[in-house]
């Protein structure tokens, strides 16, 4: 299995000379299994290069979202298989609490929001609303357990099984909310227990709290403690602040490898990087 991250960036897009070590794009990570099927987690701008590398590929494309806030969407009009005639693509929508908004990936391309309306799109587009609410699925040869977010307006974590690697996504997560938890810790430790790799939000530091405690995100000495109580393998920090600089991740890096280098494997997310494996 290769797992690459395409963006890491959380809340808005964030290019510029002070993000081009880890990159400015949002979220999408590209899983690649060893036959060749494969699975897109989020479309946020970074699905806008990995769409460009698609469309050299003829197999249907399956997307699975997080939830529909629109760091997780935004790149989805400018992924180019979508205009390729009868292309097929499966997006399934995150377990959120408006199901009213369910097709936002969709309905943002419409009315003034964009030139391009969906209806006019020549790809075959299939949205299920059904898969996140599933405790278990299988599709394209993956096995997908799913767990709810702590997030404002909901969302679902993903843990992808295949090769014999497990592979657990969960972002955007507050992991203790001040409010109501829909996903305690000690079932988030069942739940991405001894993963490969674990690729977790962190938009947080200490320093970001009180103020921001219930936004919906997690900081990276939480995520670092709950991978090490569950034995994961290697951990990937991503959804940065879009206002943290290189130099400030690269701190944040250090302080995770000092703090917790000898238990568990741990960085912050870069595009471009890869595991193989």
């Amino acid at each position: 299995m290769k797992v690459e991250f395409f963006g890491v960036r959380g809340s808005m897009a964030s290019p510029g000379s002070n993000t081009h070590i880890f990159g400015g794009n949002t979220s999408c990570v590209y899983i690649e299994q060893n036959n060749g099927k494969d699975l897109i987690l989020d479309s946020g701008t970074g699905i806008v290069d990995l769409g460009t590398r698609l469309l050299e590929k003829e197999h249907p494309i399956t997307i699975l979202l997080t939830h529909n806030h629109w760091d997780h969407i935004q790149g989805f009009p400018f992924f180019k298989p979508i205009y390729q005639p009868n292309r097929d693509i499966t997006i399934a929508v995150g377990n959120i609490d408006d199901k009213k908004t369910e097709d936002a990936i969709l309905k943002q391309m419409s009315g003034s929001y964009f030139p391009v309306c969906y209806q006019d799109l020549p790809a075959n587009i299939t949205l299920n609303t059904a898969l996140s609410s599933q405790k278990q699925f299988t599709i394209n040869d993956f096995l997908v357990s799913t767990a709810l977010l702590n997030h404002p307006g909901g969302g679902t974590a993903y843990c992808v099984k295949a090769d014999e690697i497990k592979v657990a996504y969960v972002t955007d997560n507050e992991l203790s909310p001040p409010e109501k938890t829909k996903t305690t810790i000690s079932e988030w430790v069942d739940f991405i227990k001894g993963a490969d790799l674990l690729i977790h939000d962190a938009q947080f530091i200490d320093a970001d709290l009180p103020l921001k405690h219930g936004w919906g995100h997690s900081t990276i000495d939480q995520v670092a403690k709950l991978a090490i109580k569950a034995d994961v393998k290697n951990v990937v920090i991503i959804s940065h602040d879009p206002s943290r600089t290189d130099e400030q991740l690269l701190a944040i890096e250090k302080h995770l490898h000092t703090h917790y280098g000898q238990q568990v494997k741990i960085e912050c997310g870069r595009e471009g990087r890869v595991f193989d494996f």
